[in-house]
C-alpha cells in the first residue's frame, strides 16, 4: 500500500519562499515517477512539477519554471518542492503523487497515488 504524506504548507508573504515535503512509503520507489499537483479554489487540480526517482530528471509547468524546484533524497523516501518567489497566484492546496509507470504525465487522472494535501497560501 503506498503511502504519501504531505507537510511543510503554510501562510508566506509574496515574494517568499516554502519548502513542501512528500514522505512516501509501501513499495520501492526506483521506477517511479513523483508529481507535485495543486488545486486552488474553484480551479481543477492542475500539474506542478515531477521527477523520474531513477535518474533524477524532471519537469516543470511553464507557471513555475525558474521559480519552483523539485528534487528527492534516497535515504529519507522523500520529495521536495522548493518554492520561491512566490506569488498569490500560487495560492492553492498541493498534493503529492505517484505513478508507477515512470512517464511523465500533465494528467491527474494518471497518477493512481495520492497524499491528503497541504494548504499554501500567498499574501500580498
Amino acid at each position: 500500500q503506498v503511502q504519501l504524506v504531505e507537510s511543510g504548507g503554510g501562510l508566506v508573504q509574496a515574494g517568499g519562499s516554502l519548502r513542501l515535503s512528500c514522505a512516501a512509503s509501501g513499495r520501492t520507489f526506483s521506477s517511479y515517477v513523483m508529481a507535485w499537483f495543486r488545486q486552488a479554489p474553484g480551479k481543477e487540480r492542475e500539474f506542478v512539477a515531477a521527477i523520474r526517482w531513477s535518474d533524477s530528471s524532471t519537469y516543470y509547468a511553464d507557471s513555475v519554471k525558474g521559480r519552483f524546484t523539485i528534487s528527492r533524497d534516497n535515504t529519507k523516501n522523500t520529495v521536495y518542492l522548493q518554492m520561491n518567489n512566490l506569488k498569490p497566484e500560487d495560492t492553492a492546496v498541493y498534493y503529492c503523487a505517484a505513478t508507477p509507470s515512470g512517464t511523465f504525465y500533465y494528467a491527474a487522472g494518471r497518477y493512481p497515488y495520492w497524499g491528503q494535501g497541504t494548504q499554501v497560501t500567498v499574501f500580498s
